[in-house]
Protein backbone atom coordinates (compact mmCIF):
# COMPACT_ATOMS: atom_id res chain seq x y z
CA UNK A 1 0.00 0.00 0.00
CA UNK A 2 1.11 3.57 -0.66
CA UNK A 3 2.65 5.33 2.38
CA UNK A 4 0.08 8.11 1.96
CA UNK A 5 -2.88 5.71 1.87
CA UNK A 6 -1.54 3.91 4.93
CA UNK A 7 -1.77 7.11 6.99
CA UNK A 8 -5.50 6.46 7.36
CA UNK A 9 -6.21 2.92 8.50
CA UNK A 10 -9.07 1.32 6.55
CA UNK A 11 -11.64 -0.88 8.29
CA UNK A 12 -10.25 -4.40 8.59
CA UNK A 13 -13.58 -6.20 8.50
CA UNK A 14 -14.13 -7.66 5.03
CA UNK A 15 -17.96 -7.60 5.35
CA UNK A 16 -17.77 -3.90 6.25
CA UNK A 17 -15.46 -3.21 3.33
CA UNK A 18 -17.83 -4.97 0.94
CA UNK A 19 -20.77 -3.10 2.44
CA UNK A 20 -19.03 0.22 1.76
CA UNK A 21 -18.10 -0.73 -1.80
CA UNK A 22 -21.56 -2.14 -2.50
CA UNK A 23 -23.18 0.91 -0.98
CA UNK A 24 -21.08 3.20 -3.14
CA UNK A 25 -21.96 1.34 -6.35
CA UNK A 26 -25.59 1.03 -5.39
CA UNK A 27 -25.75 4.73 -4.64
CA UNK A 28 -24.17 5.65 -7.97
CA UNK A 29 -26.49 3.44 -10.00
CA UNK A 30 -29.52 4.42 -7.93
CA UNK A 31 -28.77 8.11 -8.42
CA UNK A 32 -28.39 7.65 -12.19
CA UNK A 33 -31.60 5.62 -12.44
CA UNK A 34 -33.49 8.24 -10.44
CA UNK A 35 -32.22 11.01 -12.70
CA UNK A 36 -33.27 9.04 -15.77
CA UNK A 37 -36.69 7.88 -14.60
CA UNK A 38 -37.82 10.80 -12.44
CA UNK A 39 -36.16 13.81 -14.02
CA UNK A 40 -35.96 12.36 -17.55
CA UNK A 41 -32.37 13.54 -17.85
CA UNK A 42 -30.50 12.98 -21.09
CA UNK A 43 -29.36 9.31 -21.17
CA UNK A 44 -25.86 10.40 -22.17
CA UNK A 45 -25.55 12.36 -18.93
CA UNK A 46 -26.91 9.59 -16.69
CA UNK A 47 -24.59 7.14 -18.42
CA UNK A 48 -21.63 9.36 -17.55
CA UNK A 49 -22.85 9.57 -13.94
CA UNK A 50 -22.48 5.78 -13.77
CA UNK A 51 -19.26 5.90 -15.79
CA UNK A 52 -17.55 8.38 -13.46
CA UNK A 53 -19.07 7.26 -10.17
CA UNK A 54 -18.52 3.53 -10.64
CA UNK A 55 -14.93 3.89 -11.78
CA UNK A 56 -13.92 5.46 -8.49
CA UNK A 57 -14.57 2.15 -6.75
CA UNK A 58 -10.99 1.23 -7.73
CA UNK A 59 -9.81 3.67 -5.05
CA UNK A 60 -11.86 1.85 -2.39
CA UNK A 61 -10.46 -1.47 -3.57
CA UNK A 62 -6.90 -0.11 -3.43
CA UNK A 63 -7.33 1.38 0.03
CA UNK A 64 -9.00 -1.77 1.41
CA UNK A 65 -6.47 -4.01 -0.40
CA UNK A 66 -9.29 -6.22 -1.58
CA UNK A 67 -8.19 -9.57 -3.06
CA UNK A 68 -7.80 -10.06 -6.79
CA UNK A 69 -10.68 -12.48 -7.11
CA UNK A 70 -13.13 -9.84 -5.92
CA UNK A 71 -12.13 -7.47 -8.68
CA UNK A 72 -12.46 -10.23 -11.26
CA UNK A 73 -15.83 -11.31 -9.90
CA UNK A 74 -17.11 -7.73 -9.91
CA UNK A 75 -15.93 -7.31 -13.50
CA UNK A 76 -17.77 -10.45 -14.64
CA UNK A 77 -20.93 -9.55 -12.74
CA UNK A 78 -21.01 -5.98 -14.02
CA UNK A 79 -20.24 -7.14 -17.57
CA UNK A 80 -23.10 -9.64 -17.57
CA UNK A 81 -25.45 -7.07 -16.05
CA UNK A 82 -24.65 -4.50 -18.73
CA UNK A 83 -25.12 -7.03 -21.55
CA UNK A 84 -28.49 -8.04 -20.14
CA UNK A 85 -29.48 -4.38 -19.75
CA UNK A 86 -28.90 -3.82 -23.48
CA UNK A 87 -31.58 -6.42 -24.13
CA UNK A 88 -33.94 -5.69 -21.26
CA UNK A 89 -34.58 -2.28 -19.61
CA UNK A 90 -32.85 -3.13 -16.32
CA UNK A 91 -30.48 -0.17 -16.27
CA UNK A 92 -31.97 2.53 -18.45
CA UNK A 93 -29.28 4.93 -17.27
CA UNK A 94 -26.54 3.03 -19.13
CA UNK A 95 -28.31 1.41 -22.08
CA UNK A 96 -30.71 4.00 -23.51
CA UNK A 97 -28.26 6.21 -25.34
CA UNK A 98 -29.82 6.07 -28.79
CA UNK A 99 -26.75 4.58 -30.49
CA UNK A 100 -24.93 1.31 -30.78
CA UNK A 101 -22.31 1.08 -28.06
CA UNK A 102 -20.77 -1.67 -25.98
CA UNK A 103 -18.80 0.90 -24.02
CA UNK A 104 -20.12 -0.04 -20.58
CA UNK A 105 -19.38 -3.72 -21.25
CA UNK A 106 -15.86 -2.90 -22.42
CA UNK A 107 -15.45 -0.82 -19.28
CA UNK A 108 -16.22 -3.86 -17.14
CA UNK A 109 -13.79 -5.97 -19.15
CA UNK A 110 -10.99 -3.43 -18.72
CA UNK A 111 -11.49 -3.40 -14.94
CA UNK A 112 -11.14 -7.19 -14.87
CA UNK A 113 -8.02 -7.22 -17.04
CA UNK A 114 -6.24 -4.46 -15.11
CA UNK A 115 -7.14 -5.95 -11.74
CA UNK A 116 -6.05 -9.43 -12.82
CA UNK A 117 -2.75 -8.04 -14.14
CA UNK A 118 -1.59 -5.59 -11.47
CA UNK A 119 -3.26 -6.71 -8.24
CA UNK A 120 -1.27 -9.97 -7.90
CA UNK A 121 1.95 -8.00 -8.55
CA UNK A 122 1.10 -5.65 -5.66
CA UNK A 123 1.26 -2.57 -7.89
CA UNK A 124 -2.41 -1.55 -7.96
CA UNK A 125 -1.54 2.05 -8.85
CA UNK A 126 -1.26 1.08 -12.52
CA UNK A 127 -4.72 -0.46 -12.51
CA UNK A 128 -6.01 2.67 -10.78
CA UNK A 129 -4.39 4.91 -13.41
CA UNK A 130 -5.89 2.96 -16.30
CA UNK A 131 -9.37 2.98 -14.82
CA UNK A 132 -9.33 6.56 -13.55
CA UNK A 133 -8.02 7.98 -16.82
CA UNK A 134 -11.04 6.39 -18.47
CA UNK A 135 -13.37 7.34 -15.63
CA UNK A 136 -12.53 11.01 -15.37
CA UNK A 137 -10.75 11.80 -18.63
CA UNK A 138 -13.22 10.27 -21.04
CA UNK A 139 -16.23 11.06 -18.87
CA UNK A 140 -15.52 14.78 -18.56
CA UNK A 141 -14.27 15.06 -22.14
CA UNK A 142 -17.60 13.73 -23.40
CA UNK A 143 -19.69 15.99 -21.18
CA UNK A 144 -17.70 19.14 -21.92
CA UNK A 145 -17.42 18.35 -25.61
CA UNK A 146 -21.18 17.84 -25.94
CA UNK A 147 -22.08 20.90 -23.88
CA UNK A 148 -19.41 23.42 -24.83
CA UNK A 149 -17.72 21.98 -27.90
CA UNK A 150 -17.63 24.80 -30.44
CA UNK A 151 -14.63 23.77 -32.50
CA UNK A 152 -15.26 20.36 -34.09
CA UNK A 153 -12.89 18.15 -35.98
CA UNK A 154 -13.15 14.67 -37.50
CA UNK A 155 -10.85 11.78 -36.63
CA UNK A 156 -11.28 8.41 -38.40
CA UNK A 157 -14.75 9.49 -39.43
CA UNK A 158 -15.76 10.33 -35.85
CA UNK A 159 -16.81 13.86 -34.93
CA UNK A 160 -14.96 15.29 -31.94
CA UNK A 161 -14.32 18.74 -30.51
CA UNK A 162 -11.10 20.44 -29.50
CA UNK A 163 -12.70 21.40 -26.19
CA UNK A 164 -13.40 17.75 -25.39
CA UNK A 165 -9.96 16.57 -26.49
CA UNK A 166 -8.16 19.25 -24.49
CA UNK A 167 -10.21 18.20 -21.47
CA UNK A 168 -9.08 14.61 -22.04
CA UNK A 169 -5.44 15.69 -22.19
CA UNK A 170 -5.62 17.79 -19.05
CA UNK A 171 -7.65 15.40 -16.92
CA UNK A 172 -5.67 12.32 -17.97
CA UNK A 173 -2.41 14.01 -17.09
CA UNK A 174 -3.79 15.26 -13.77
CA UNK A 175 -5.18 11.86 -12.77
CA UNK A 176 -1.95 10.07 -13.65
CA UNK A 177 0.24 12.53 -11.79
CA UNK A 178 -1.96 12.45 -8.67
CA UNK A 179 -1.96 8.65 -8.48
CA UNK A 180 1.80 8.45 -9.01
CA UNK A 181 2.42 11.17 -6.44
CA UNK A 182 0.48 9.08 -3.93
CA UNK A 183 2.12 5.81 -4.94
CA UNK A 184 5.76 6.80 -5.46
CA UNK A 185 6.18 10.45 -4.57
CA UNK A 186 7.34 13.48 -6.53
CA UNK A 187 9.88 12.59 -9.22
CA UNK A 188 10.60 13.42 -12.83
CA UNK A 189 9.28 9.97 -13.79
CA UNK A 190 5.87 10.97 -12.46
CA UNK A 191 5.63 13.96 -14.76
CA UNK A 192 7.04 12.25 -17.84
CA UNK A 193 4.56 9.41 -17.37
CA UNK A 194 1.67 11.84 -16.93
CA UNK A 195 2.49 13.66 -20.18
CA UNK A 196 2.95 10.46 -22.17
CA UNK A 197 -0.28 8.92 -20.93
CA UNK A 198 -2.25 12.11 -21.51
CA UNK A 199 -1.17 12.15 -25.16
CA UNK A 200 -1.72 8.44 -25.80
CA UNK A 201 -5.06 8.29 -24.00
CA UNK A 202 -6.37 11.30 -25.92
CA UNK A 203 -5.34 9.78 -29.22
CA UNK A 204 -7.12 6.52 -28.39
CA UNK A 205 -10.20 8.34 -27.09
CA UNK A 206 -10.54 10.07 -30.45
CA UNK A 207 -11.39 6.67 -31.92
CA UNK A 208 -14.44 5.72 -29.90
CA UNK A 209 -16.65 3.86 -32.36
CA UNK A 210 -18.89 1.31 -30.60
CA UNK A 211 -17.36 2.38 -27.27
CA UNK A 212 -14.07 0.58 -27.93
CA UNK A 213 -12.18 3.42 -26.23
CA UNK A 214 -13.53 2.11 -22.92
CA UNK A 215 -11.23 -0.84 -23.48
CA UNK A 216 -8.26 0.67 -25.31
CA UNK A 217 -7.81 3.77 -23.15
CA UNK A 218 -7.64 2.09 -19.72
CA UNK A 219 -5.55 -0.87 -20.90
CA UNK A 220 -3.08 1.32 -22.79
CA UNK A 221 -2.84 3.87 -19.97
CA UNK A 222 -2.19 1.27 -17.29
CA UNK A 223 0.24 -0.71 -19.43
CA UNK A 224 2.18 2.34 -20.64
CA UNK A 225 2.56 3.70 -17.13
CA UNK A 226 3.76 0.30 -15.91
CA UNK A 227 6.40 -0.09 -18.61
CA UNK A 228 7.60 3.50 -18.32
CA UNK A 229 8.06 3.37 -14.55
CA UNK A 230 9.25 -0.22 -14.18
CA UNK A 231 11.58 -0.55 -17.17
CA UNK A 232 12.37 2.61 -19.11
CA UNK A 233 12.50 5.61 -16.78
Amino acid sequence: MSPILSLVTPPQSLPLQLLIVGGWLGGVIGCAEALKRLVNLDPEITRKVVHIGAGNVILWAWWFQLPTWMGLAASVLFGVLTLVSYRYPILASVSEVGRRSLGTFFYAVSIGVLTGWFWPLHIPQYAAIGILVMTWGDGLAALIGQRWGRHPYTAWGIRKSWEGSLTMVGVSGLVTSLVLLVAQGNSWQTWVSAIAIAIVATGLEAFSKFGIDNLTVPLASGALCFFLNEFWL
